[in-house]
């Protein structure tokens, strides 16, 4: 009886056996050429496939997308019957195919050439049609399938994978991107909500109260915004203070039921609270409210002249998804 996991574990060998043997065979002279096209395409890169070369296709150009390049998937059945509009002049073409003799791919290659494009070749067969016409060659052969009956592809198509990957990653650094960069085109990732969302897409309006709004003011004010403090404001609504549900819980405590009448928001506020501006990043906010021995659960959001205009819960950061 097969060893299910070790069979599972001889395919991933032999995967990884086969980058590692891609690696090896990759010329030098042929990388830095297709790097340099792709780094100074003034237009657009296409990347194509057929059947399993296409869905990697596919991912290759998501990936360049997304780290600054701009790529786009064309099925070369589809180009055949009208998606060639797509192609434009001073495009760069990578064209994916184990065999380098896939008949829609070879099909559609007249048409490239006529419109003066640029084509990378990631092929098993560098002696191939596609190989011989193309400007880069890279080698994507692989001695044998992962596949037991050495037809599925398997192996070769993972090394195109992780040639493209390799590809998208070295030119994402020879244009600089940043973090920021990167972030900027995955808004709704954690690394971009880290880099792009702010305190002032976060906070609440600020639940405002005088410095001598009694006890009772206060308890109603907490109620009827429900987020768990209030600011204490001058005149000028510049901050002075903030109480908390724990402000107002601890106040109450060690107050005598006769003092209760007198007491006022100046008794239980925190004076010259930790603040957060409204252009801050939320994340910093966050280390703001955590990185601390004792951790905050709202903080008091002030301009630059110091006028309270919001109150920040660590409970809307975190449920952000920072």
């Amino acid at each position: 009886m097969i060893n299910k996991f070790e069979k599972v574990k001889e395919i991933l060998r032999i995967e990884s056996a086969a980058i590692d043997r891609a690696a090896a065979n990759l010329d030098s002279a042929s990388v830095t050429t297709a790097i340099e096209l792709l780094e100074n395409c003034p237009s657009k890169v296409i990347v194509c496939g057929v059947g399993k070369s296409g869905v990697i296709g596919q991912k290759i150009a998501q990936t360049m997308t997304s780290t600054g390049t701009v790529a786009v998937f064309v099925n070369p059945s589809d180009a055949l019957h009208g998606g060639l509009g797509v192609v434009a002049e001073n495009d760069v073409v990578i064209a994916l195919s184990n065999s380098g003799e896939t008949e829609e791919l070879l099909a559609i290659l007249p048409a490239l050439r006529q419109r003066g494009v640029k084509i990378i070749a990631i092929v098993g067969n560098e002696s191939s049609t596609l190989a011989r016409v193309a400007d880069a060659v890279l080698d994507g052969s692989v001695d044998k399938e992962a596949c037991p009956l050495n037809l599925a592809p398997t192996a070769s198509t993972t090394v195109a994978l992780a040639i493209g990957d390799a590809i998208a990653m070295a030119l994402m650094e020879a244009k600089g991107l940043t973090s920021e960069d990167f972030a900027a085109n995955h808004p709704a990732g954690r690394l971009g909500k880290r880099l792009t969302l702010t305190v002032n897409d976060l906070m609440h309006e600020s639940p405002n109260i005088a410095i001598d709004a009694t006890w009772l003011e206060v308890v109603k004010a907490i109620s009827k915004n429900a987020l768990g403090a209030v600011n204490v404001v001058g005149d000028d609504t510049k901050l002075i203070g903030i109480v908390t549900d724990g402000d107002l819980r601890r106040t109450i405590e060690k107050t005598e039921p006769s003092g209760l009448s007198s007491l006022t928001a100046s008794d239980m506020m925190t004076a010259g609270p930790i603040t957060a501006f409204p252009e801050m990043l939320a994340f910093d906010a966050l280390k703001l409210m955590e990185d601390r021995p004792s951790q905050i659960s709202v903080l008091p959001v002030v301009d630059g002249d110091g006028k309270s205009v919001g109150l920040l819960r660590l409970h809307d950061v975190v449920r952000s998804g920072l």
